[in-house]
């Protein structure tokens, strides 16, 4: 029985790109979005479709880049769609890509997003395959139990930080993880409105970096037959309530973290 491994992170190999040229211009770049995730995501849950026109110097037409969570589907979709029709009167080229992995990314591995992780998990669980509580989402103060900054320009400055510490459920796979995020911000308050507002926004956002802390955490076994396991790669039992500030010391983010998903790559084929 053939078994895949899918990880919360985002995928970084030749093996698991593809490189689709000889698209012919019948149609729209909308509607060739459309058309190439129809055909590609039946194979498995895509990670990133690209669609661009060809460089001027060429004929007219459009080249795709796409991109799979799988090494495994990436190659299944190569092998039964390259050289096909598919949705047009040519066939198609579709080859994996060549491009070489920066040294710097081949050894790392950089968690999803947030609604990257939440698309994964229901493509491959279903809406009701999991399920995520809050054990301890509060503000965190200083020791001397400050949160001002000063003043700039007679408004005050305020600083808030929120930490979170959530649980990741699968009860179908009697599986449990946790996730610990922070996150900060420092702003000029320049009434109640706006400190109302930065408040909401920062735990939205605690929550989600929570959740995918815990979901860097998971595996997706694909078997086969078609079912999915769960497993996790390592527990946080440890994590009891009454710790969640040492705990949210350890994973701290910044409220500017960039997050650059869809970078740019070297269409070269192999």
């Amino acid at each position: 029985m053939e078994v895949d491994i899918l990880e919360f992170v985002v995928p970084v190999e030749n093996s698991k790109t593809l490189f689709v040229w000889d698209i012919q211009p019948s149609l729209t770049e909308a509607e060739i979005y459309d058309r190439l995730f129809g055909v590609f995501s039946s194979f498995g849950p895509l990670y990133l479709l690209k669609v661009s026109p060809n460089a001027l110097l060429h004929p007219p037409g459009f080249s795709a880049l796409v991109k799979f969570y799988s090494d495994a589907q990436a190659s299944k979709a190569q092998r039964h769609t390259d050289g096909r029709l598919l949705f047009q009167s040519s066939p198609l080229k579709v080859k994996l890509s060549s491009k070489q992995t920066p040294h710097f990314m081949s050894n790392s591995s950089r968690p999803l997003s947030h609604a990257r992780c939440l698309e994964l998990a229901n493509h491959c669980l279903g809406f009701n395959g999991w399920t995520s509580d809050i054990v301890t989402l509060k503000e965190l103060t200083d020791e001397d139990g400050g949160d001002e900054e000063g003043e700039e320009g007679g408004v005050k400055r305020r600083r808030l930080r929120f930490g979170c510490l959530l649980q990741l459920s699968f009860p179908r796979h009697r599986q449990t993880t946790k996730g610990a995020a922070v996150v900060e911000d420092s702003f000029t308050c320049t009434g109640p409105d706006v400190l109302l507002q930065k408040r909401c926004k920062l735990q939205k956002l605690v929550r989600e970096k929570a959740l995918v802390q815990a979901f860097a955490t998971v595996l997706l076994i694909l078997l086969g037959n078609g079912k999915v396991m769960v497993e996790v790669k390592q527990t946080s039992d440890q994590f009891l309530p009454e710790q969640i500030e040492g705990v949210l010391q350890v994973n701290e983010f910044d409220l500017d973290e960039a997050e650059v998903e869809d970078e740019e790559w070297d269409l070269t084929v192999s």
